[in-house]
């Protein structure tokens, strides 16, 4: 299975806001530059993000992006699973619609895989994905936008 490129972003980004410090609230586009992103796909991230309740993001002076306790606690498999969805893995109701489709077993299994997919990350946290040697290395990412 292959992560959507928004979800890989998100991930990144809540990684880099769990290592900002207290008092540090980056903007948008520090952090895009920082993982190395286009700052227009992280805007859109961002507000995901919030929607979601993962971060907190203040307009204005003294304004920036902020990790919330559920972004730094909450499981990584339940924060994918929001971002990814819960759709099938392949276009069994495409157009044009798969023949097998009535009586198909492949669908159930890879729906199944999908599951122990996000059920693997469920124990995880973006406090544990940070921990050493990551946290440091986030941390030394430069912040200039990417071009």
């Amino acid at each position: 299975m292959r992560l959507t490129k928004s979800t890989d972003i998100a991930l990144r980004m809540a990684m880099r806001l769990a290592v900002t410090g207290e008092n540090d609230a980056p903007t948008t586009r520090e952090v895009a530059g920082a993982v190395g992103v286009p700052y227009t796909h992280a805007a859109k991230v961002v507000s995901r993000l919030q929607h979601l309740g993962i971060v907190e993001a203040r307009r204005g002076r003294g304004g920036g992006l902020t990790l919330t306790a559920a972004g730094r606690t909450g499981s990584v498999g339940r924060l994918v699973r929001a971002l990814e969805g819960t759709g099938d893995v392949v276009g069994c109701e495409d157009d044009p619609p798969c023949p097998l489709a009535g009586a198909c077993r492949l669908r159930g299994a890879l729906r199944a895989a999908q599951e122990a997919f996000y059920a693997a990350l469920d124990p995880y946290t973006v406090e544990d994905l940070v921990a050493r040697p990551t946290g440091p290395v986030l941390l030394s990412l430069g912040s200039g936008p990417p071009s």
